[in-house]
């Protein structure tokens, strides 16, 4: 593990696992969560050769806990102080939920050279929140309830959103892992309630269709149909639609932490498409 402080002083947490002339693999986690949330990726990938690497967001676990920059273009300049400070090359950048918002705002910047793939996983783009060019998206009152809920109760609302829909835990015949759901909470409790209520904003308001349009990698994207954070349809497909080269994996009734409750399944299919 290490730090890198970006430009304005933030100190971001990282960890860094394997050889340094493997090929490298970027993870970036969703809100309001840590670099943990990949422990069983990057022990997976470990254990084929590649180097993992995975931050903590400003704000997030073990990373400075800011006054401002809780919004993509700041996280993707975080990104890229990251990668600058350990001058990785020809990665594949790994993003689930609203760290694939940020993963596809800092590949469409990224400097050449930087990134050789990016695997987006039940991530936030093109844009969630609903509005004329975008009908199908989740109404702005539905994040309203997030913000209220975090800063009525944060701890609570912290059970509350693994104990339900993060894991589809709240779906008849779910097999229910306590470990998930303590874990998730262990991780937001981290994190600044600050950063958290404002990232709720970034997640869900930004527009990330030129960023999707500008990327000329392969993309792959992977997503469940049953989903109940990102829903399916406003997400994943009309993804694929604005990439150059992108790919859409569509995994039947999977939860949005599918990375968590499948990662037989995710791992196998990333790896697959790392070495395509």
């Amino acid at each position: 593990m290490g730090t890198v402080t970006t430009p304005d002083g933030t100190v971001i947490f990282y960890k860094d696992w394997g050889p340094r002339d493997g090929q490298p693999i970027v993870f970036h986690h969703g809100w309001p969560l840590s670099a943990d949330d990949w422990d069983n990726q990057m022990l997976f990938f470990l254990s084929h050769g590649y180097r993992v690497i995975a931050h903590d967001r400003r704000g997030h676990g073990r990373s400075s806990q800011t006054s401002t920059g809780h919004e993509m273009d700041t996280y993707a300049a975080d990104v890229a102080a990251l990668t600058g400070a350990l001058d990785l090359r020809g990665a594949v950048h790994v993003g689930h939920s609203t760290g694939g918002g940020e993963v596809a705002r800092y590949v469409a910047r990224a400097e050449p050279g930087r990134v050789a793939k990016a695997v987006l996983v039940g991530a936030v783009p093109p844009v969630m929140v609903k509005s004329e060019s975008n009908p199908g998206g989740l109404p702005i009152d539905v994040f309203d309830g997030f913000r209220a809920a975090l800063a009525a109760n944060r701890a609570q609302f912290f059970i509350d959103v693994p104990s339900g829909p993060f894991y589809g835990f709240n779906r008849p015949g779910a097999e229910v892992s306590q470990g998930l759901i303590d874990n998730w909470w262990r991780q937001g409790m981290m994190g600044a309630a600050n950063a958290h209520y404002e990232c709720i904003k970034a997640f869900s308001e930004t527009d990330f269709t030129e960023d999707l349009r500008r990327i000329d990698v392969p993309v792959l994207v992977a997503h469940g149909t049953g989903d109940q954070v990102v829903p399916y349809e406003d997400s994943a497909p009309l993804t694929v639609k604005l990439l150059k080269n992108g790919t859409l994996k569509s995994y039947e009734g999977y939860p949005h932490g599918m990375l968590a409750t499948h990662p037989d399944v995710l791992n196998r299919d990333i790896l697959e498409f790392i070495r395509s």
